[in-house]
């Protein structure tokens, strides 16, 4: 649920990140959280089911979408985490350094979650006018790009494509709104393969000294995306889902505020949750973790 590493660090909802000098370590711990609060207890395995997915994802694109990765093998970190291997094993990433681009870069390919929501209310999402009569968790005609501020607490807040390139630029805006949509594309594509839809998901980028964008963060997991089955897949409500969607569910039928302190997860909703993330890496992998208890 947390780590303790002598290095300053800085910690988000589930990753803690030390600042090594020339380097930082990302480490992904088992927290989890919902409605932007983290929950009490975790689930286990989860970090390094989140890095395994990553990691993948992140080689099979890096000759298009360079990325952060300097090492993922322990033995290849530096000497001063020699004495952490057991706790690091699987579960972090050695990353260069780079200034994080402040827009969460969303790209959605169904209509659902706040998407949906806007929709209904306006026609439209993310500044897209769409076309009218469509179902909730209905497939778009072509993915959309739904750009989103970075909070440091609290929601973050749906923008459109214009504020977006008046907060980064627009040579920057339109570089990763067209990487966004492009690696969404060709992973949704591959996933659909294997019997999972992408319905959408967001990415982080960062800028290098020299000028080059790079993926950071996570990519293409549970956490950052909504996966649903694709042979379970139909329009016109929820989705079963291989991400949080199942915790999210659990806690909106509990007496809660959506406010800290979470209530406790019961172990059908934490061994059910980790099921599905589990089952998310084997499908998109091919191979297995951790076995399926």
């Amino acid at each position: 649920m947390s780590t303790d590493l002598p290095f300053p660090k800085r910690s988000g909802k589930v990753r803690d990140v030390y600042d090594l000098g020339d380097s930082l370590l990302i480490v992904a711990t088992d927290r989890i959280s919902a409605f932007d609060v983290i929950m009490p207890n975790g689930i286990p395995d989860k970090g390094k089911i989140l890095t395994a997915l990553s990691v993948f994802w992140f080689n099979k694109f890096k000759a298009e979408f360079e990325n952060h990765i300097l090492a993922t093998d322990v033995r290849e970190y530096p000497d001063s985490l020699r004495n952490f291997s057991a706790l690091l094993e699987g579960r972090s990433m050695l990353c260069k350094k780079a200034k994080v681009i402040p827009i969460e870069c969303v790209a959605r390919g169904y209509i659902t979650g706040s998407g949906w929501k806007e929709y209904q209310a306006t026609g439209q999402t993310g500044g897209h006018r769409l076309p009218p009569g469509l179902r909730q968790c209905d497939k778009l005609p072509q993915p959309i790009f739904t750009p989103a501020t970075k909070e440091e607490s609290g929601h973050d807040i749906n923008i459109d494509y214009a504020e977006a390139a008046k907060r980064v630029g627009e040579s920057v805006a339109s570089e990763i709104r067209h990487r966004t949509l492009s690696l969404y594309m060709q992973a949704a594509e591959y996933a659909r393969q294997r019997g999972i839809i992408i319905a959408d998901t967001k990415f982080e980028f960062g800028e290098l000294p020299d000028g080059r964008i790079i993926l950071i963060d996570e990519i293409l997991t549970p956490d950052s995306s909504r996966f649903w089955p694709a042979d379970a897949y139909d329009p016109g409500h929820d989705q079963p889902s291989y991400d949080k969607q199942f915790l999210r569910n659990w806690l909106e039928k509990q007496p809660w505020n959506k406010t800290a302190p979470a209530p406790a997860l019961p172990p059908e909703v934490v061994q059910g949750t980790r099921k599905r993330y589990l089952e998310a890496y084997e499908k998109i992998t091919g191979s297995a973790l951790i076995p399926l208890d």
